[in-house]
């Protein structure tokens, strides 16, 4: 079982990557609640068991996806528990084939590494060529769990500051989808 600290409402003392900074610099601009948990590296959304009961929460699955010719970027947040299958994301969406974008682009788009993929990197998407895509099963929880853009670090927000107020400060408008 993977270490995870007591909740915490502060930011780190140092930060590891320039969007974790922002996440942080960005929550204290506009006064947002928070709490966060320091962890041992958490990867899969196994990993976050533990990481999910000292916050009293539910981490969402992010994942950054592409089509054939990655020229269209989308980041897809569903429910922990759901299996991903593309050809289910691929038909909602009207789009003939996707797949997981490369890791490079992970890091140079949205600022982060595998396992660390998070909402917030869409702050770093100034030219806004990645979608959001949000499943509705995520909506009904009061909390948002996720990633600060680390592995070693995971959080919880108001779901309807995500939904209503973060994607737009971000620039970004969500689809929102049944799967």
């Amino acid at each position: 079982m993977i270490y995870v600290s007591e909740p915490k409402t502060t930011a780190p003392v140092t930060f590891k990557t320039p969007l974790q900074e922002m996440v942080y610099d960005t929550l204290e601009k506009l006064a947002v609640p928070f709490e966060r948990v320091d962890n041992d590296e958490a990867i899969t959304m196994e990993d976050c068991t533990r990481i999910n009961e000292q916050l009293n929460m539910k981490t969402v699955k992010t994942l950054f996806l592409c089509n054939r010719q990655q020229t269209n970027f989308y980041l897809f947040v569903t429910t922990a528990d759901k299996p991903f299958k593309t050809k289910d994301l691929s038909a909602a969406l009207g789009i003939s084939r996707l797949s997981f974008a490369p890791v490079e682009l992970l890091d140079s788009m949205l600022g982060t590494s595998v396992g660390a993929t998070t909402i917030f990197g869409v702050m770093l998407d100034k030219a806004h060529q990645i979608q959001v895509i949000i499943d509705k099963d995520i909506l009904s929880e009061e909390w948002y769990g996720c990633s600060d853009g680390t592995t070693t670090s995971y959080m919880k927000v108001p779901m309807d500051w995500v939904m209503q107020d973060f994607l737009a400060y971000a620039g970004h408008v969500p689809k929102i989808i049944e799967i």
